[in-house]
């Protein structure tokens, strides 16, 4: 498949259901091979993004961000994830994306959008928007991979106003796919989405890059708000989902329906055990870690408060089984 082919079939794909196409958001410790079989199980997008993964680490194990199960892809799921990179360093670029396609990965995405302190220190993530000429040559350097290769970043690093000299930056460097999420690096995700400038946005890519395919990312709750958003700003080609899988696993369905708490727990049951299995595998990621998501399927407005509150005291999944079987032997 060619760099161009990747996106341009699912984007096809999409118009000819006469909808925006639709994507999971990269997000840190989240968007690995066990929650995205979790929200395929549920509602699948028609792409998924990876986690973070630092250039360098694909190729120099001795980092201090090693990549660890962060490339893994079950063979259960459906397509490849999109590989988000991090990093400033073309070089890293270079050598990491042909590693990638070595490894059957057709598209990368260039993170250019993450406000994580951590990240920007190491000059990753939205430092790039301070930094315009790495981000030109990261992406000629991940372009040499022959992948398809995406961006995603945000409006400016300080002021919405920066958006007007930054994404042209970007558009003129002919990414397969820009998404744009629509806050500053310094609102985080304090303040509401600036969806007043989409518009705008979809202008500077029909001037500088109408091969290039705009998707958007930010406040966009389900499929049904992604839907009406494309509608009302017309050549808006994708509708990003990330904190929206918190509130609804189902947040992909093209066709909504209620869920109840069986259904929401048995998601969890699937979880748990796609956890375990990748937790032998890698020794990654700790149970802790998975503490966050059981506020996904026992919602409180279910009457699973008391059950939620009980798992986030366990201390392995063999607790977390043990709490939904009683649960499940109370209910019924």
């Amino acid at each position: 498949m060619t760099a161009t082919a990747f996106w341009s079939q699912i984007a096809t794909r999409a118009r000819e259901n006469g909808r925006p196409f639709f994507t999971m958001a990269p997000m840190e410790a989240v968007s690995n091979t066990v929650f995205r079989q979790v929200i395929a199980q549920a509602a699948a997008p028609d792409a998924f993004f990876s986690e973070f993964v630092y250039a360098k680490g694909i190729t120099d194990p001795h980092t201090k961000f090693p990549v660890h199960g962060r490339l893994y892809v079950a063979p259960a799921e459906r397509q490849k994830p999109v590989v988000q990179l991090w990093g400033n360093q073309a070089e890293n670029f270079a050598t990491g994306t042909a590693a990638l396609r070595r490894l059957g990965f057709e598209a990368v995405d260039i993170n250019m959008g993450c406000p994580d302190g951590t990240v920007i220190k190491n000059h990753g993530g939205s430092d790039l928007i301070r930094h315009p000429e790495w981000a030109e040559a990261v992406i000629a350097a991940a372009k040499t991979s022959g992948l398809a290769v995406s961006a995603k970043t945000r409006l400016g690093y300080s002021r919405v106003a920066e958006y007007q000299t930054w994404i042209p930056t970007l558009l003129r460097q002919h990414v397969a796919v820009l998404t744009v999420h629509l806050r500053t690096k310094q609102e985080m995700s304090k303040v509401p989405a600036h969806l007043e400038v989409i518009d705008n946005l979809i202008r500077m890519r029909d001037e500088l890059a109408p091969e290039t395919l705009l998707q958007i990312n930010g406040d966009i709750p389900d499929y049904a708000a992604g839907l009406a958003l494309a509608r009302a700003h017309p050549g808006l080609d994708g509708i990003m989902i990330g904190r929206g899988v918190f509130a609804n696993p189902f947040a992909f369905e093209s066709q909504p329906q209620p869920h109840d708490l069986g259904e929401l727990l048995d998601l969890l049951k699937i979880q748990l055990d796609l956890f375990d299995d990748f937790a032998r595998r890698y020794d990654v990621p700790r149970f802790p870690s998975l503490k966050r998501f059981f506020k996904i399927y026992a919602r409180p407005e279910l009457g699973a408060t008391a059950l939620r509150n009980q798992m986030m005291d366990a201390k392995s999944t063999a607790d977390v089984r043990k709490m939904l079987a009683a649960f499940s032997a109370t209910e019924n």
